[in-house]
């Protein structure tokens, strides 16, 4: 099952909730983890069934990138405000260098996140087995 990890600054929740209603068939035959926030709301909102790693200020975005560079995370989307500091920046550099370096897929806004969903989308039912590059 491919696994897809999902992380929304504040000011893109609702972009990401939106997002996600509208792209529900398919998340739902992902595993899907989320910091503590977005893991919520992700349930509440949309009703999706998702594992919760910690906030991103207490270690979350580290959380996912642990899990990216252990080969089981297939794609993140990381919907990043640019209009706003956060507090934990150095955080979230790692993890988006952490893809890079690792060759995991990596949306940063909606656009190139619809882009994932058509690759998840073209896995068809059998989501599963999608060879991770090594």
């Amino acid at each position: 099952m491919v696994t897809l990890a999902i992380i929304a600054h504040d000011g893109k929740k609702a972009d990401l909730v939106a997002w996600a209603t509208f792209n529900r068939e398919v998340l739902a035959r992902c595993r899907l983890l989320a910091t503590a926030g977005t893991a919520r709301l992700l349930r509440e909102k949309v009703g999706l069934e998702v594992e919760a790693v910690r906030a991103g200020p207490e270690g979350g975005d580290i959380q996912v990138g642990a899990l990216v560079v252990e080969g089981q995370v297939d794609a993140v989307i990381f919907l990043v405000d640019p209009m706003d500091k956060h507090p934990h920046e150095p955080d979230i550099e790692a993890l988006l260098r952490l893809c890079n370096v690792h060759e995991v897929p990596l949306a940063t806004n909606v656009a190139t996140a619809d882009c994932v969903m058509v690759w998840l989308a073209k896995q068809g039912a059998a989501a599963a087995n999608i060879p991770r590059g090594e």
